[in-house]
């Protein structure tokens, strides 16, 4: 067989298991492309028939060179930048895969792709990507069954193993904590029994409320965004309710509202944080924060207890207790970032990453309520569980790579072939990546309750 060349943009975190999967085959040889060429060599050094280069998608020219020599592209970085890959894909006549949700940027090649026979294959990862595929099959099932969705609510979360949520949120970051936060501070809306329910951003943490998968598990939901969309995405124009989410643990929501209200969210440049200014300790730094004329600790826990309402006094004590964990009433400096939310998440960074002997989690629930042809009321349920592996691949490299990996040899190999910019919504891309999933492992578990 003939070679076939790949060019994979981006060297993250879950890089790894795509590029695993793809060089299985021999006669596939894959580029490493990233602006740090020092983390485009440490990923290449792990397999056989890797490149590692330099590569900025910023400078046009280098791009072109890059995409001009390869098959397929698989775009890794952030989504901002794949309307850059897109165009000179475009340009060079190259397939693309992106695990990213298709922006309006890249929605506006969807014609050029067409016209020069090329798929733009997205939002296949984990979340968007294992859940879309998921979600259509037992949907195209149900309708061609003659039945219907009356509801549909899917929760996902990406979390550390119970073991390892020894924290006062409950979680942990495996990458930037920035864009983990700043998601913190959307709006949401969805359907609930036929009516439109909107979010705003400073009410969605108080919106979280429990929700049952497993009773090993103490899970809040909150929506996540705009699950509107998907009553047409999905095909499901007779489902009254619809609601996509995402999952933390029991207590990650109080201790986020209290970030939020005491303004350590807040992205805005302030004077005192920049890197040329004067040291300041993380106490003083609160006292500016909440605008207390005191430093002291005890004052600073009487200002801040007064901002929390709603809430028992042993649960306004875990908050607190939680904040000096961190190392807010402490004496030490702050890692000065220029913002507030920025200088935060360097604290939460150091003080929350996953040891080596620690291991993630992925929970991933659709809920399904069906309508059958003859009328009866079932509640199906689809949903996948998987754990990283201790000094080995996490669940969410695992979960997101593979996937990406699946699509991009399917699209080699011919299978995939409908052109345009695409993601995973239709039976005749879905099935072929469901069933190479399972080859892996990676199954989810359906089941009538």
């Amino acid at each position: 067989m003939s070679t076939r060349k790949i060019l994979l943009i981006g060297s993250g975190f879950v890089a790894g298991p795509a590029v695993k999967y793809i060089l299985r085959r021999p006669e596939n040889h894959m580029t490493i492309g990233c602006r740090n060429i020092s983390q485009a060599e440490t990923l290449a050094n792990q397999f056989p028939r890797t490149t590692p280069i330099f590569l900025d998608v910023t400078i046009e020219k280098v791009l072109d060179d890059a995409v001009s020599k390869h098959d397929l592209v698989i775009s890794l970085i952030p989504n901002v930048y794949h309307w850059l890959v897109f165009k000179s894909a475009i340009k060079f006549k190259k397939n693309v895969v992106t695990t990213s949700y298709v922006s309006p940027a890249m929605r506006a090649f969807d014609e050029a792709a067409k016209q020069n026979g090329l798929t733009f294959m997205n939002e296949i990862g984990l979340d968007p990507g294992i859940d879309h595929l998921y979600a259509v099959k037992m949907i195209d099932n149900v309708h061609s069954a003659g039945g219907k969705i009356k509801s549909f609510i899917s929760y996902c979360g990406g979390l550390p193993a119970p073991e390892a949520s020894n924290n006062p949120l409950g979680y942990k970051f495996s990458w930037s904590s920035r864009g983990v936060l700043l998601a913190l501070l959307n709006s949401a809306k969805y359907y609930q029994d036929g009516q439109v329910i909107e979010i705003p951003s400073d009410k969605l943490m108080s919106s979280a409320k429990p929700y049952f998968i497993y009773p090993a598990f103490s899970f809040l939901g909150y929506p996540n965004r705009d699950s509107t969309v998907f009553r047409e995405l999905y095909k499901i124009p007779e489902a009254q309710t619809i609601l996509r989410g995402t999952l933390r643990y029991q207590g990650f929501t109080n201790f986020v509202k209290v970030i939020v209200d005491i303004g350590l969210l807040n992205d805005s440049q302030q004077d005192y944080l920049e890197p040329d200014a004067p040291d300041i300790t993380w106490r003083d730094l609160l006292a500016k924060a909440i605008g207390s004329p005191s430093n002291s600790e005890s004052d600073l826990r009487r200002q801040i207890a007064s901002k929390i309402t709603n809430l028992s006094e042993e649960e306004t004590e875990r908050i607190l207790k939680g904040l000096k964990w961190i190392g807010l009433f402490s004496e030490n400096y702050a890692n000065r970032q220029g913002t507030l939310l920025d200088t935060f998440c360097a604290a939460l960074e150091e003080k929350m990453q996953y040891a080596e002997n620690e291991r993630d989690m992925i929970i991933l629930q659709h809920k399904f309520e069906i309508e059958t042809k003859t009328g009866e009321n079932e509640t199906w349920t689809s949903t996948l569980l998987e754990y990283g592996e201790p000094r080995g691949t996490s669940a969410m490299a695992t979960t997101v790579g593979t996937p990406c990996g699946i699509a991009a040899q399917l699209i080699l190999d011919g299978i995939i072939a409908e052109k345009g910019v695409l993601a995973p919504y239709t039976p005749e891309i879905n099935n072929p990546i469901i069933k190479a999933l399972e080859e892996e492992g990676i199954k989810i578990i359906e089941e009538k309750l």
